[in-house]
């Protein structure tokens, strides 16, 4: 129709608006590419992987672009504080240190890193952290985050949905990736203190299978922490996080966890039993518990609880000014192991 040509309509302009906010987002999924690419060349086999993308592999791309907004823009900073900022404390009230020690004694492992803005933070703080994912995709991402020449990015987080806006500037809102220089000299500044061991003695990311690698006997007792932040219900079977957690913990050590039970295995088929894309049970007996079982289930594998509460709620790579709000009521409890 032509009236929908006219302001303050205008459609055609707007879906102009849509191609050009893609096209940016593109270009970040390019910049990564390459960044994946330089750093990890020497285990890719000629041009073989090229053309062999999935409808899942492309979701889980679209995913970590958009993840960029939570992580790394100054604009999803009130989700990530909702959850990360309860982490830290509780750290610094449970694991202290003095400011001549600077914490750079306190070792915290963070499964399912993703992004790496957690093992940042931590960093930041003083902490020495290590990060672990399984994702290629967010493994590469955040290698890209972290190279010395990436600059900033333009992202469009909400570009390709039209539901729910209350305007059509705010499905065209564009937010700066990353939020802050993470390069070292600006890391340790964050901490307002002067820092003997470099940023990047203090920072690691182990690609992985959490419970393949942190149930190896080099890594029993070498954590004075484990941080888990929505990462729990990522488990098909939760007591192998627990025993692997248990396992990499120093005696003492502390559990920091905050999150929902969002059971991502739930609804999977058992493996081998459909051909539909989407992740596959694993692990044999797979179960979802409530918060209240879950909690127990840690006490019965040589956990005290210290603290459980209910958390900030909170979205996820949630738009703000959406009429459609899904938001998290989340827990957060501390455990120490015996």
């Amino acid at each position: 129709m032509d009236m929908l040509c006219e302001p303050p309509f205008s459609l055609p302009q707007t879906f102009d608006a849509v191609d050009e906010a893609i096209d940016a987002n593109a270009d970040i999924a390019e910049a990564i590419l390459a960044t994946g690419l330089a750093k990890f060349s020497n285990t890719i086999d000629g041009d073989s992987w090229k053309g062999t993308a999935t409808p899942n592999d492309v979701d889980k791309a679209r995913s970590t672009i958009r993840q960029l907004y939570r992580d790394w823009s100054a604009e999803g900073r009130p989700e990530r504080h909702a959850s990360h900022s309860a982490i830290i404390d509780a750290l610094m009230t449970y694991l202290p240190a003095s400011v001549e020690a600077q914490h750079r004694d306190v070792r915290i492992l963070v499964p399912g890193a993703g992004l790496c803005r957690l093992v940042y933070e931590l960093c930041a703080a003083g902490y020495i952290a290590e990060g672990n994912e399984l994702s290629y995709h967010q493994l590469i991402a955040s290698t890209h985050i972290f190279s010395a020449t990436q600059g900033q990015h333009t992202l469009y987080p909400w570009a390709l949905s039209f539901n729910n806006h209350l305007t059509r500037a705010n499905q065209l809102q564009s937010v700066k990736v990353p939020d802050v220089q993470t390069d070292s000299n600006r890391v340790l500044s964050v901490s307002h203190r002067e820092v003997e061991t470099s940023f990047l003695d203090r920072m690691s990311m182990i690609s992985g299978d959490f419970c393949d690698l942190y149930r190896e006997p080099n890594y029993a007792g070498t954590f004075d922490a484990v941080a888990t932040c929505f990462f729990v219900d990522t488990a098909a079977n939760v007591i192998t996080y627990i025993e692997t957690i248990q396992h990499c913990l120093k005696v003492g050590g502390m559990w920091v966890n905050t999150g929902p039970l969002l059971w991502h295995f739930e609804a999977a088929p058992p493996s081998g039993s459909s051909n539909t894309p989407g992740p596959a049970r694993e692990e044999p007996g797979s179960f979802e518990l409530s918060n209240d079982e879950v909690v127990a289930l840690v006490e019965r594998f040589g956990f005290d609880i210290v603290e459980h509460k209910q958390a900030p709620a909170t979205g996820y790579i949630q738009d703000p000014h959406s009429m459609l709000q899904n938001v998290y009521q989340p827990m957060f409890w501390v455990a120490k192991k015996r």
